[in-house]
């Protein structure tokens, strides 16, 4: 369920931008009209004296105003329902639960309900059980338990579903995750761009690391126990790819990765690369995207824990003020990328 922003700075931002994903989570009454709206409503934007912001529609009706006949907020707390019951479940279960049930509970139609999920989380219904499946899943075998422990722990019930769902979202073996990628041939070259020195990793699932000013020992600390190969046939033409897409901004970007992450990293991930070249996104717009907008430093650390630099363009997330932030490879590296694609940075 997607949580309420911090500051009336913030909610008003946020309502001007018609930012859907903040319906329910705040009511905009407007005094010199009586009238209280979704944050989406297109109704025109009033000024900002006749502005205050409620947590719910039983609040703005308290203070004297009506529901909007174009956006009908009241209907919202319905919707929001819906999906907090549905998460709870979801979150509570061991096994996987159907659309048509999930969709039962709200008394919403299967295809309506699952829009309704996926606009609010940022992810399916099926989508996020999966997610959490595997944050269980790491998050034992980070503990020291076995490999068969952890994916019966997590909630699978036999390891081919695990070694199936990991091997199509995460690449490397289950294994892997707490051994160093034991048993995983990497392919690495260093290239030199108009960036500076690129380092570029992949296994045969796609592009593990990709960062500036760095080596193979960089690539070795992080891999320590993976098959460390320089260059390579095979991976000549990956590499080509890459250098096309951090050169020229806007090149389709349809190279496959190997990364993994959390269930709310890979959901930041995801919409980072939703993020149009030559368009910036703040923190708190990349947090509200994932699913919690009250996470905005977890947002951050979701931006520095990318592996893969460029094909999941952090670099595109700026400050509420249009600031730069931060950036793991220098500021210099930032500004750059984002002159490439036509976005001031001054």
């Amino acid at each position: 369920m997607i949580e309420k922003p911090v500051t009336d700075e913030q909610r008003w931002h946020i309502a001007a931008a018609r930012d859907r994903r903040f319906d329910g989570v705040f009511f905009t009454g407007v005094h010199s009209t009586g009238i209280y709206c979704r944050p989406s409503c297109a109704a025109k934007t009033p000024k900002r004296e006749n502005v205050r912001f409620y947590a719910s529609a039983a609040d703005a009706e308290a203070a004297g105003l009506r529901a909007c006949k174009r956006c009908r907020p009241e209907a919202q707390s319905r919707d929001e329902a819906a999906v907090a019951q549905a998460l709870s479940v979801l979150k509570s279960s061991q096994n996987a639960v159907p659309l048509a049930q999930l969709a039962a509970f709200s008394g919403y139609s299967p295809t309506h309900f699952q829009r309704l999920f996926t606009r609010a989380v940022g992810l399916s219904p099926a989508a996020f059980f999966r997610a959490l499946r595997r944050e269980r899943a790491g998050a034992a075998l980070q503990s020291g338990n076995s490999v068969t422990a952890a994916i019966y722990d997590a909630g699978y019930n036999a390891p081919s579903r695990f070694y199936d769902d990991a091997g199509k979202r995460m690449g490397m073996a289950p294994s892997a995750w707490r051994d160093g990628a034991s048993g995983v041939t990497i392919n690495w070259a260093v290239v030199q761009t108009s960036l500076g020195p690129m380092l570029v990793a992949a296994t045969d699932k796609g592009v593990c690391r990709l960062s500036f000013g760095e080596g193979e020992a960089a690539l070795a600390a992080r891999f320590p126990k993976a098959d460390l190969v320089e260059g390579g046939a095979g991976f000549r033409t990956l590499l080509q790819q890459v250098i096309s897409v951090v050169e020229a901004p806007g090149t389709a970007n349809d190279i496959p990765l190997d990364v993994q992450g959390t269930a709310f990293q890979e959901a930041v991930w995801q919409e980072l690369r939703r993020i149009p070249a030559g368009e910036t996104r703040s923190y708190a717009q990349i947090a509200a995207a994932a699913g919690n907008p009250r996470a905005v430093r977890a947002a951050g650390s979701a931006n520095g824990a990318n592996n893969v630099a460029v094909l999941i363009p952090c670099h595109r997330v700026v400050r509420s003020d249009g600031s730069l932030g931060g950036y793991a490879y220098g500021l210099h590296i930032k500004r750059k990328l984002l002159d490439k694609e036509g976005v001031s940075s001054d």
